[in-house]
């Protein structure tokens, strides 16, 4: 038997120690998702894994389109979300390097119409404000601007942020919103000569050589092997019933593309990967997207943000910290740095999650809204490359969001079942009129048939009869099914006359987006 002294061991322990707690992606880990793909009816998953300056896995599951079954595969491009919102940052450090802007520029130097609810906050806001999600808006304020799609142009959206009014005081606190990251992509246009789409076409794109990936909906709905969106709508609430195709032609806003409109591959992703583990070095080349500098900028926490609650079950994976940087959210998982962000998009949900210390990235994306596969497979990556028993957490993940999902079911369906038996107080043709609301717009009420019917002015889709709930308040039916309902409540003067409408979502589980909550309607001419 061979004896080793103690410095021997110690040496050995300590090489040890130095080896990566594990490479390559786990054994059996393309059936494992095909496994939980089929289990919780998933169409198609895509995902890309970098480690060490190399492509280790860059694969497709499923399907484009639960009605054609066409296969997905490494060039399937899908939306990514609010992942996208790192790569209008990664277009601005371009132009940060070539000495255009700098982080904290005042935006109304470079973009002199821009304008906030408060005049002192429009002064000082600067291109890093944009960015972290500090403004004083509340979460997801001005979101119904490109949901579930919109007409306006991104400048005339931009130029309707001056009338939302703020929920806290500037750089006071963290609320996500996407709004101002459309600001940000007017901003590249005017201080570059070049629409947004262009420039991340010409500056980012074309450098990476990310030939698939698309940032219109033109290019996307042209390229035959993209991941058509689907979602769950026959249920009590979005998220509940059979999944179903989304018509395609609604479910895009170009206005909002800079903070969540990009579809990219699996194989593209892996050009973004390792060119973002390589602060900006351009895999396979002697050249540079941004900076070093310019990646530690963007690596580089802002803002505190809130810790997520959940059950005890995930207690393993909660972080001891969260930061907003420049479009990624900078934590920890198990005591290693994590770099990442989530995306969702109209039936649509893609992660990516990088191991800075390890040199590990991944990207997971589905076309469709069952983020339990999402979420899950990413911390079964990351417990896999940290040395971590594997947490089922997939599954784990699954129950919770069904149990969810049933929670808000039976609370909606006990709310309709009973509803007062009163109202509404007016005649139906005395709610017939047009409203208006500073930064969405002006909504139209008609008399159809016996009942009345709704129209909204820049996002199709929307419109459909009101059907009466309780007191003056009625119930949207969208024409669409995938739109969230809203609750609409007409105040009525001691005159009997209509003098404002709110909103309100129905589901409790409604994504913030759907800020119906954040809408004041004044009659356009008093009855």
């Amino acid at each position: 038997m061979l004896k080793l002294g103690t410095r021997t061991l110690t040496a050995i322990a300590l090489a040890l120690c130095a080896i990566p707690a594990a490479a390559a992606p786990p054994a059996g880990f393309e059936q494992r998702v095909e496994q939980l793909r089929k289990e919780f009816g998933v169409p198609g998953v895509t995902i890309t894994i970098v480690e060490d300056g190399k492509v280790t896995l860059a694969h497709g599951w499923g399907v484009r389109d639960i009605t054609t079954n066409q296969p997905v595969d490494a060039d399937t491009i899908f939306f990514t979300g609010s992942t996208g919102k790192a790569f209008t940052n990664a277009a601005l450090a371009t132009l940060v390097d070539a000495g255009k802007i700098k982080w904290d520029d005042k935006v109304i130097d470079h973009m002199p119409d821009f304008r906030m609810w408060d005049s002192w906050v429009t002064r000082e806001m600067t291109i890093r404000d944009l960015l972290v999600h500090r403004s004083g808006l509340g979460l997801g304020q001005g979101d119904l601007l490109f949901l579930p799609n919109s007409t306006l142009s991104r400048k005339e959206t931009v130029r309707r942020i001056r009338y939302l009014k703020p929920a806290t005081s500037f750089r006071s606190g963290y609320a996500y919103d996407n709004i101002l990251y459309m600001a940000a992509g007017q901003l590249i246009e005017e201080v570059s000569g070049e629409t947004w789409e262009q420039y991340i076409h010409n500056h980012v794109f074309g450098p990476l050589g990310m030939r698939n990936s698309t940032d219109t909906d033109a290019e996307f709905q042209a390229n035959p092997n993209h991941a058509r969106p689907h979602s769950r709508n026959s249920g009590p609430v979005h998220g509940m019933g059979a999944q179903a195709p989304l018509d395609e032609s609604a479910t895009i806003a170009q206005n909002a593309a800079p903070a969540g409109g990009l579809a990219i591959s699996a194989n593209d992703m892996g050009r973004w990967l390792l060119t973002q583990l390589g602060r900006g070095s351009i895999p396979g080349t002697d050249k540079r997207l941004f900076s070093e500098e310019q990646s530690e900028q963007m690596w580089t926490g802002v803002v505190p943000t809130p810790i997520r609650q959940f059950p005890p079950e995930f207690a393993a994976t909660e972080p001891n910290f969260n930061l907003y940087a420049l479009g990624w959210d900078v934590s920890d998982y198990r005591g290693a740095k994590v770099v990442g962000h989530d995306g969702a998009v109209l039936g649509s949900q893609a992660t990516i999650a990088l191991l800075p210390d390890k040199n590990v990235g991944i990207f997971i994306a589905a076309n469709s809204e069952d983020g339990q596969i999402i979420l899950g497979l990413r911390d079964e990556l990351l417990d896999h490359y940290l040395g971590a028993p594997q947490g089922q957490w997939p599954e784990k993940f699954h129950a919770f969001k069904m149990g969810r999902l049933a929670a808000a079911a039976k609370q909606v369906q006990t709310a309709e079942a009973k509803p007062a038996p009163i109202g509404p107080s007016l005649p139906l043709d005395r709610y017939v009129g047009d409203y208006t609301d500073p930064w969405y717009g002006t909504i139209s009420v008609r008399r159809s048939g016996k009942g009345l019917n709704i129209a909204f002015p820049h996002s199709s889709g929307m419109e459909g009869p009101l059907t009466h709930y309780q007191y003056d308040t009625f119930k949207t039916n969208p024409a669409l099914n995938w739109v969230e309902p809203a609750y609409v409540s007409f105040s009525v003067d001691s005159n009997g006359k209509i003098e404002r409408v709110t909103m309100k979502p129905v589901s409790p589980r409604a994504d913030f987006s759907w800020d119906y909550q954040d809408l004041l309607f004044e009659p356009v001419s008093r009855q």
